[in-house]
């Protein structure tokens, strides 16, 4: 069953720590893993309340950044995951440039717009997809 890997400040946590519940809700109606993507250090942790959240997070605390292929393969490497186990929705575009690089299925996912209607379809296609 694959990993939804998802996008940490902007997406499912607001800059001021809240969660969006409505994607949370979304989000459970699934039964696969979710990580929560960020590049917080320990203050930007605590800040955004990531210490507070209903899944695991992952950060490299900004070395590399999400907008560096790196991260992606760190990621792997410590959460024993491969490209074809997961899926990605991201906010920054640089940052899906990035981890579509090394080959992560991966949703740009408008924070302004927050349509959770076309990330469900994304979320749909993706999860069932071999």
């Amino acid at each position: 069953m694959k990993t939804i890997l998802v996008d940490g400040i902007n997406c499912f946590v607001s800059k001021d720590g809240h969660i969006f519940n409505e994607m949370f809700n979304l989000l459970e109606t699934y039964p696969n893993k979710k990580i929560i993507l960020t590049g917080a250090n320990d203050e930007q942790f605590k800040m955004f309340g990531l210490d507070k959240m209903p899944y695991e997070v992952f950060t490299l605390k900004h070395d590399p950044e999400k907008t560096n292929s790196k991260y992606y393969e760190m990621l792997f490497e410590r959460l024993n995951l491969t490209k074809k186990e997961v899926v990605y929705f991201e906010h920054s575009l640089d940052a899906v440039k990035s981890a579509q690089l090394v080959g992560i299925n991966t949703y740009f996912y408008d924070d302004t717009k927050k349509d959770l209607g076309s990330l469900k379809e994304f979320l749909d296609d993706s999860l069932t997809a071999q």
